[in-house]
């Protein structure tokens, strides 16, 4: 039988390359976006060719909108994973920081992709094992300043992942979340070389991580050789946060 995951953020740098991934496992996929329909349409059309036995289906929703959940949970039919890759950065001091920015922060890294968790907890049970993977981050840990409300909802998220965890272990759901600290994507973009050059010398492997590395990670978790792991924020940041 085919196996469905569920991937939030598909069209982010991240997002593609655990659909990618994941594809490559032998998962056919949901792949939710809401900007870069281009880029979403590449990767479509690219894993459909490669993968001809598996399935690969895209679906547009705004997470900000109070609707997103419902509207991507009735695409959704067999399922027996999802993966939250969807996200934003803020990158502005609290004071400076708008209610509404506030909102979408905490909807899209936060609200939306819980309810919709619950909407489908109903057909991740239906499998002996199931998984819930979240991209959290290095800030949700450490925390980040000129970055306060991205490092709240991301440690929202690994609260999330601990409590979860335990409130689904006997329905053999897997909860983890997967921190990465520098990577290479277009979220970082906003670094100069000289700022880059500054915190290459605060990671110990000296250099910035690849998506492909954290979807490595994401796709080891979803491999049946890591069920006995739930509960557990996965860090890979270069020995930056240890």
């Amino acid at each position: 039988m085919k196996k469905f995951a569920l991937v939030l953020g598909a069209s982010g740098s991240i997002g593609s390359a655990i659909c990618r991934e994941l594809a490559d496992h032998g998962w056919s996929l949901y792949m939710q976006y809401n900007h870069h329909v281009d880029t979403v349409q590449v990767l479509s059309d690219e894993l459909i060719r490669t993968y001809p036995d598996q399935e690969f289906m895209t679906i547009h929703a705004d997470l900000t909108d109070e609707f997103a959940a419902t509207t991507i949970a009735q695409s959704v039919f067999s399922l027996k994973a999802i993966v939250v890759a969807s996200g934003q950065a803020l990158y502005k001091l609290v004071e400076d920081t708008t209610v509404e920015e506030m909102n979408a922060l905490w909807k899209v890294h936060v609200q939306t992709p819980i309810q919709l968790i619950g909407l489908l907890s109903s057909k991740l049970r239906q499998h002996q094992v199931s998984y819930i993977t979240m991209i959290g981050s290095i800030w949700g840990e450490a925390g980040g300043a000129g970055e306060t409300l991205y490092s709240t909802v991301k440690g929202a998220i690994h609260a999330f992942v601990k409590a979860y965890a335990q409130e689904v272990s006997y329905n053999g759901i897997r909860v983890n979340a997967v921190a990465p600290g520098l990577i290479d994507t277009k979220m970082n973009g906003h670094l100069n070389d000289e700022e880059m050059s500054s915190l290459l010398l605060d990671i110990p492997l000296e250099r910035a991580g690849k998506p492909e590395e954290v979807a490595y990670l994401v796709a080891f978790l979803q491999s049946g050789k890591a069920d006995y792991i739930t509960g557990q924020i996965m860090r890979i940041n270069g020995g930056w946060y240890i």
